[in-house]
């Protein structure tokens, strides 16, 4: 079981995206979802769900508490929220910090946020300013961790810096974008960072839009709000990545999805992977994850094909 390191966060080796919800899957389907998630991971193994403030305008936050709610599970998800820009004018200024937590935690019907992303960087605002309204929240048991996403390396030094200087525990955690198929960002810069400051990784876009699935090819059609960007990893490289994962799921006797994911999860300084669904047929291809391993040699091949 993954831990978010300087955290007492256990979690599921899969984050379950809920930026669906209350979009392409409506109230019913995203507590089909979430049951289904549920299910998946009994006994210690924590669910783990992801949103934000900013996804449907608050209506995935609403979703995922009253799921919550009606099935007395709040004990036993860790939930991730995100204080996001919208049309804020300073997003991670204190003020706009303490209304967008206290907006999330009525949306959530909960009384704590588990882990708290600062959703963008802001660099309109001083880093000691976000920090210590991050760290207020903290003290106040209204969030228990504060995390980054969307960070630059540069900016993570510094937020480091300045959470010493204040004396406020900081960022324990980033959320960037990572996969198979966009791995120079990360890997070039951000991992060093994370590493040398034992921040965890919760990357977003683990399945590159969808390509990563398999279901994105040349000259096929697909039905997704994503299609077109999904699309655009068709070509050489993404042919061959996944050829990788075409062989790799053949021999382990899973998805495509859910091999990508465990490549993810498997990465150093990553937790646990973010993906999401918008059906219940959709989600049966990443759970297997969970169970997944897989050999050196299999690692590595999809290593040297998304090179």
């Amino acid at each position: 079981m993954p831990q978010i390191p300087g955290t007492d966060l256990t979690v599921s080796d899969l984050c379950l995206g809920a930026n669906v919800f209350g979009w392409t899957a409506d109230e019913a389907t995203s507590f089909a979802l979430l049951d289904r998630y549920e299910d998946a991971t009994p006994g210690t193994l924590a669910p783990f769900v992801d949103t934000a403030e900013m996804y449907g305008d608050g209506r995935s936050e609403q979703i995922l508490g009253g799921w919550m709610a009606e099935r007395s599970m709040r004990d036993r998800v860790v939930v991730a929220t995100k204080a996001s820009p919208g049309r804020k004018e300073h997003p991670l200024s204190a003020p706009e910090i303490r209304a967008a937590a206290e907006r999330s935690l009525r949306n959530l019907r909960t009384d704590r946020i588990d882990l708290y992303y600062a959703h963008y960087d802001d660099e309109s605002t001083p880093l000691e300013e976000t920090l210590r309204a991050m760290d207020e929240l903290v003290q106040a048991g209204k969030v228990r961790h504060a995390a980054a996403s969307n960070y630059s390396a540069k900016r993570l030094v510094e937020a480091r810096e300045t959470a010493d200087r204040l004396g406020v525990r900081g960022y324990v955690a980033l959320q960037p974008h990572y996969n198979l198929v966009e791995r120079p960002a990360y890997e070039t810069e951000l991992r060093d960072v994370v590493a040398a400051q034992g921040m965890g990784v919760l990357p977003y876009f683990s399945l590159a839009k969808g390509f990563l699935t398999g279901k994105y090819r040349a000259g096929e059609r697909v039905d997704s709000p994503r299609a077109p960007k999904a699309s655009a990893y068709v070509g050489e490289h993404g042919d061959r990545v996944l050829a990788a994962l075409e062989g790799v799921a053949g021999e382990t006797g899973t998805t495509m999805a859910a091999v990508a994911l465990r490549w993810l999860a498997e990465q150093p300084t990553v937790v646990a992977p973010i993906a999401s669904a918008r059906s219940v047929e959709q989600l049966a291809d990443l759970l297997p994850v969970l169970d997944l391993r897989l050999t050196d040699e299999q690692r590595q091949r999809l290593t040297d094909a998304s090179a």
